[in-house]
């Protein structure tokens, strides 16, 4: 039932160290103490911006909905099933795996028309992963 809108996030380390908002931001500072994960990413998803949810151009404000039109990250929990087997993970196997922990698991979406998201490789090489919002040829 809150809304956190304009905001941005300062991260060091893995760890958001600063955050502010323009709408919600005492939400926002709150969110990220709440423990000692909260302040960390669980979740990374891209998501195409011509995805059909995306094109429909409704705003649900509803994350279940709003996560499946936008790329998106989540601060807090991590989901071990993503993982092979980490369904039977237990606590210490989940930490072991990288894995985040926190009391909560809170989207925000990032996507747009224009986004371009380019990884590193180990040897330092960049490798194109979105053009334009979408996924790079």
């Amino acid at each position: 039932g809150n809304l956190i809108d304009k905001f941005h996030l300062t991260f060091k380390d893995g760890k958001g160290i600063d955050a502010a908002a323009e709408t919600g931001e005492d939400v926002l500072k709150k969110l990220i103490a709440i423990d000692d994960g909260a302040c960390r990413l669980g979740e990374v998803a891209l998501i195409p911006y011509h995805s059909p949810i995306s094109l429909s151009g409704i705003l649900f404000y509803e994350t279940l909905f709003d996560e499946n039109a936008s790329c998106h990250l989540a601060l807090g929990a991590s989901y071990p099933t993503c993982l092979a087997g980490g369904a039977d993970m237990d606590k210490d196997a989940v930490a072991a795996a990288g894995l985040n922990d926190s009391m909560i698991h809170v989207d925000f979406m990032v996507g747009s028309p224009d986004l371009t998201i380019t990884g590193t490789r180990a040897d330092g090489t960049t490798v194109p992963v979105f053009t334009d919002g979408d996924w790079a040829q």
